[in-house]
């Protein structure tokens, strides 16, 4: 596959005055750190391959000063890596979420099913990266039976060069009468009728952990319900379900209720996290409009980072922290290196920031049952 990281046109600093203090490195990538951020410990080695990780001097929980993934399988097996790192420390409600297509194609530009096909293709990797590791055998679950089966006809192939790998469904969770009764015509309307090769990826020895992909907004309700009948003492991973987004839906009508992340999501620690973000910041001198990029970044058992896209489309380490970031702190981050932050307090930052910069989820914090997720 294609780099992640590559497609997208470079952003190139350009020279503004620099924040009022630098460190010793005199370098606009490494300023004088905030409250928010710990020191950058000159022992971090920049990542950018696979093999890094598994050099002796490299200490996983110092993070990353530098990371640019020359492929997709590179960044597949540092999740998978990360992945490992959290089960081996008892973590069971996991969660790992990155881009599954290259930055030049957006979620509106690209169809539905390129993103939903990458993302089963990248689960798969996952599995098969996980076995090799750890010997550990994976049931992937699909939101629903008819998805279930198409993965199963564009993927078969590749279940069966894995091995030892189980597929399964959220309509697995036993429902009532009028559950049944919906569920047979949705499938009679999906034309879903019975597959010779249903039962080929069934096994009576259980899993090692449960992967979910795929599911939307309406089926994370069902996720909790299949955790609870499947899968109570046993690790569960959600896969590029993008939660953040699926979060902003909680609480609509026709959705479910906020609780749900309260009770539930906020379980799911991120072992692998990576959330780009592209800027635009109007200043007074030419060329008025600087456009920056940067990315919220977590690699188990490392901190969270904040970090800087550069003009040879590597991503360096400005801001960590052992919680996680906020897409404003971030961009507060961002904006802190490049020389741009307004005065703190000045009406000007009110103006660019607004009264509020942060999501609910975000800030209810004593609503949670587990801080989970922001760990």
């Amino acid at each position: 596959m294609a780099s992640l990281f590559s497609l997208s046109a470079p952003f190139t600093p350009l020279h503004y005055p620099p924040p009022n203090s630098l460190s010793p490195l005199h370098s606009p990538l490494f300023p004088s750190l905030p409250l928010r951020q710990t020191h950058l410990s000159s022992s971090l080695i920049p990542h950018s391959s696979s093999s890094v990780t598994s050099s002796p001097s490299y200490d996983p929980k110092k993070g990353v000063a530098l990371y640019k993934p020359k492929s997709y399988d590179v960044l597949v097996s540092d999740a998978a890596k990360s992945l490992v790192y959290a089960l081996d420390d008892g973590k069971t409600r996991l969660e790992i979420d990155f881009p599954p297509l290259p930055s030049s194609i957006s979620q509106y530009k690209g169809s539905s099913d390129e993103f939903i096909d990458a993302n089963i293709q990248l689960a798969l990797a996952i599995v098969r990266k996980l076995k090799e590791l750890k010997g550990i055998r994976c049931r992937i679950v699909f939101p629903d039976q008819p998805e279930k089966r198409r993965g199963t006809q564009l993927f078969g192939v590749a279940l069966d060069a894995i091995g030892d790998v189980t597929i399964g469904s959220l309509d697995d969770i036993p429902g009532g009468p009028v559950t049944d009764f919906f569920r047979s015509i949705r499938n009679t309307l999906d034309f879903d009728f019975s597959d010779e090769n249903e039962d080929r990826w069934k096994s009576d020895e259980p899993p090692s952990l449960y992967v979910f992909i795929n599911c939307s907004t309406r089926d994370l309700s069902n996720i909790e319900k299949y955790v609870d009948n499947f899968a109570k003492g046993v690790p569960t991973l959600l896969f590029n379900l993008e939660l953040d987004t699926l979060r902003s839906d909680l609480g609509l009508l026709g959705f479910p209720p906020k609780d749900l992340h309260y009770r539930f999501l906020s379980q799911y620690m991120p072992v692998f996290y990576i959330r780009i973000r592209d800027y635009s910041k109007t200043i007074a001198v030419a060329p008025f409009i600087v456009n920056y990029s940067g990315a919220i970044f977590r690699q188990y058992p490392g901190p969270w980072q904040v970090m800087f896209k550069q003009s040879d489309g590597s991503y360096a380490c400005v801001a960590e922290s052992a919680t996680r970031f906020t897409l404003g702190e971030a961009k507060e981050e961002l904006l802190r290196v490049l020389g741009l932050q307004e005065e703190q307090g000045s009406s000007l930052e009110f103006l660019r920031r607004g009264y509020k910069n942060a999501t609910w989820w975000e800030e209810d914090v004593d609503l949670e049952m587990s801080s989970a997720w922001r760990s």
